[in-house]
């Protein structure tokens, strides 16, 4: 299962590796794809998201969540 997620404050690379360990580190995300290009963190899950701890990931990580796809 694939989903797009669009991030508010990705301005660089480093804040792309950020967003995508705080991604990453979900147990339910197997890998994370962050361009700061576009805003987005393209998501490979095992099962449905849980849009509220992906919210908080990203928060915490210092980034504001916008969407998902």
């Amino acid at each position: 299962m694939t989903n797009t997620i669009h991030v508010k404050g990705i301005m660089c690379a480093h804040c792309e590796m950020r967003v995508k360990k705080a991604l990453e580190a979900l147990p339910f995300i197997e890998s994370a794809q962050v361009s700061h290009e576009t805003g987005t963190a393209v998501i490979s899950a095992q099962q449905p998201v849980n849009e509220a701890d992906i919210r908080r990931a990203i928060s915490d990580a210092g980034y504001e969540f916008v969407s998902i796809d």
